[in-house]
């Protein structure tokens, strides 16, 4: 079945390089070049992932990616963007992108993001009779429901993104067991990318924020210094 890609872009130069190497990938690239435009057109359906600029006419795009996030069902977002500060990085993954590509960047790298996304969605799909026959994880006060992807502190819903909620459930499914930045990457992103785990502290910091009682003193997920990060046994 032919994959379809949206990509949202108002640059021409950009737009066309992203879209021939979509095509070459084998996938079906659909171009919109306002965000208004472009999340009218995902609203349609048969959309499989989003490329999505930063800067864009008509409606920006954290405000197209939030709206993206509201859909039922789950399409990766990955967001394409001429800045580059953490601060920029926190939004846009605070809106529900799953990977952040900063202009400019070689098509290796755009064309290694897109197959990574894929292996991950293909994965959640292997893995999702798995995770609804598996029972809830529980560990003192935290409730991980997998049926539902769905997560509790203290009966109380938290709200997390899918990456955030894959990334919890891989580390509660190994309790005491230490990964690296650069396994975590492997194992929950799906790319091993040299200079990329900032992403990955990016999200551990959002994820304690959202289920820590004092994210600065972390009971669930602990660092260990010089080695990573692991789940409380």
């Amino acid at each position: 079945m032919t994959r379809h890609v949206l990509i949202i872009e108002d640059n021409p130069g950009i737009r066309e390089l992203v879209r021939m190497h979509v095509a070459e990938l084998g996938m079906t690239p659909l171009l919109c070049e306002r965000g208004d435009a472009g999340l009218a057109r995902f609203r349609e359906g048969g959309i499989d992932l989003v490329i999505l600029d930063l800067m864009l006419p008509g409606l920006d795009g954290l405000s197209v990616c939030r709206e993206i996030r509201t859909a039922p069902g789950y399409v990766p977002v990955l967001m394409l963007t001429a800045k580059s500060t953490e601060l920029d990085r926190v939004l846009g993954l605070e809106m529900g992108a799953d990977d952040y590509l900063t202009k400019p960047f070689s098509v290796a790298e755009l064309t290694a993001r897109i197959k990574a996304l894929f292996r991950r969605v293909d994965a959640m799909s292997s893995v999702a009779v798995t995770e609804t026959r598996s029972a809830e994880l529980t560990a003192n006060g935290l409730r991980i429901d997998p049926a539902r992807r769905r997560v509790f502190i203290k009966e109380q819903p938290v709200e997390l993104t899918a990456r955030e909620f894959d990334l919890l459930w891989h580390f509660a499914s190994h309790p005491g067991r230490v990964f690296s930045r650069a396994q975590l990457l492997d194992t929950v992103w799906g790319y091993s990318h040299e200079g990329y785990e900032h992403t990955v502290n990016t999200h551990i910091n959002r994820l304690r924020g959202k289920i820590e009682n004092d994210p600065a003193r972390p009971e669930f997920i602990q660092t260990v210094w010089g080695v990573g990060y692991r789940f409380r046994e």
